[in-house]
């Protein structure tokens, strides 16, 4: 071989290591307790829960994705209830300024736990109003925007060469609460009897391993309500059970949860801390079925694109309407109309619709995360798995709580997760336009197809 030869091959060498270097994945990631530390009540049910003591700790969890091109996202997960968008505006507002980095790049998620503390005004008429109360809720949601920031931030500064794959399990307790009455299902059951109504039983799984093997996190998904419980402790429910069984098996790693589309899918049967802990284990043991098995890896590379997409109300309320429903028996409606009458009072006009967010990220070439908003029913990770293929995550409960998101279906059908019920949560409206989901489904359809052709995130 010639000296000349050599001297070429040598500089091959040097131009294309720093790019196989490059190729690869890092992760960082970063968690904080959010256990209040004053009497904030506990979120959700309608009624004013004062905690007393707690199971065990709730969390925040952040995970940091970078490909060989620098690009980013992040995942923070949590076990609040809901975070509303005057809180994850402010997060996103302080992660721009401070960290560089575009919302378009993050998901702010949350469990949808009943066993967690309030923020801000998510479901604000839920509650009797007491100026002591209202004081501790602005305190600790202006302590979860700062710790989340930090915590983002660390995870940032945690980036490490990482390997990431994927699998997907199954866990069954999940029941359609609308085809399905609570009481009867344990009979049915017990007779062996197939349940009703639309299910996603999927546990969508991504491991984020070190090159020497250590997991550092798992990122898993399921489609059911947080709401097993409903006592006044403090409790990640079954949620919380399965990420302390993950963290157990892994010492080191740190497990997340995202509930994917269980707007209308209850835990049943529940109300105990036993079943709790079962569901626990079973999601656990879901996500032990699909680390023990071959995973497919991903490659490294990750696209973004985000909208915003306005869903209009089916009538906004007005001063008459308001006006009948101050001293209604419904304590929560009566509440609200009092508190819509105020803003009328103010000068405020109400606002035709709401705007509503949507994510699609893509890992690798296969793997699709859709991230939506709020209480999102089940058909729409039914259609989207569908539209999109295997390697399809729908992750619900993200960036605002802002409502149940029927579909078509469940809108036509009514009920609690279709019907006139906006009011709960402080929406100036009763119901959705009938044309929700395909406002959301041609929003996703964009954003896929940007990810898919290579993204629009800054």
């Amino acid at each position: 071989m010639t000296t000349r030869t050599l001297r070429f091959l040598a500089a091959l060498a040097v131009a294309v290591a720093p790019s196989v270097a490059a190729a690869e994945w890092k992760a960082g990631v970063a968690r904080a307790v959010i256990t209040p530390e004053k009497p904030v009540w506990l979120a959700g049910y309608g009624s004013r829960r004062v905690p007393e003591g707690k199971i065990h700790d709730i969390w925040l969890k952040v995970l940091a994705l970078e490909d060989g091109r620098g690009r980013r996202a992040v995942m923070i997960t949590s076990d609040f209830q809901g975070v509303p968008k005057s809180m994850s505006d402010r997060v996103f507002d302080r992660l721009a300024k401070d960290k560089g980095i575009d919302r378009s790049r993050v998901m702010f998620t949350f469990s949808h736990n009943h066993c967690g503390p309030r923020l801000g005004d998510d479901l604000v008429d839920y509650y009797p109003v007491e100026a002591a109360q209202v004081a501790l809720v602005e305190e600790y949601t202006t302590r979860m925007v700062d710790l989340t920031v930090q915590a983002v931030g660390r995870a940032l500064a945690d980036l490490k060469p990482a390997k990431l794959a994927t699998g997907t399990g199954s866990a069954t307790f999940a029941v359609n609460r609308r085809n399905n009455k609570e009481a009867e299902v344990p009979a049915i059951l017990a007779r062996g009897e197939a349940l009703k109504g639309p299910v996603d039983h999927a546990v969508p799984v991504l491991a984020v391993s070190r090159p020497d093997g250590r997991l550092a996190a798992v990122l898993f998904g399921y489609a059911c309500h947080p709401t097993t419980l409903s006592f006044t402790k403090v409790c990640g429910d079954y949620p919380g059970f399965a990420q302390e069984m993950v963290e157990k098996n892994h010492p080191g790693a740190t497990a997340m949860f995202v509930n994917t589309c269980g707007g209308d899918q209850n835990p049943l049967p529940r109300r105990t801390v036993e079943l709790c802990e079962k569901y626990g284990r079973m999601l656990g043991g879901a996500v032990e079925d699909v680390l023990n098995k071959p995973l497919a890896p991903v490659a490294p590379g990750v696209e973004v694109a985000f909208e915003m997409v306005d869903l209009p109300y089916l009538k906004v309320a007005d001063r008459a309407e308001l006006a009948g429903l101050v001293r209604d028996t419904n304590a929560i409606r009566a509440r609200w109309a009092a508190r819509m009458l105020a803003k009328l009072d103010a000068g405020e006009k109400f606002a035709a619709s709401h705007p509503y967010p949507v994510h699609a990220w893509r890992l690798g070439e296969g793997t699709i995360m859709i991230g939506m908003g709020a209480e999102t029913v089940v058909d729409y990770a039914l259609r989207f798995k569908r539209a999109y293929g295997p390697g399809t995550w729908v992750c619900g409960y993200a960036d605002d709580m802002l409502a149940y998101i029927p579909s078509r279906r469940v809108w036509d059908e009514g009920g609690y997760e279709g019907g006139s019920n906006l009011f709960e949560y402080g929406r100036p409206a009763h119901r959705w336009a009938p044309d929700i989901e395909e406002r959301i489904a041609a929003a996703v359809d964009r954003v896929v197809g940007k990810v898919r052709m290579g993204g629009t995130g800054r």
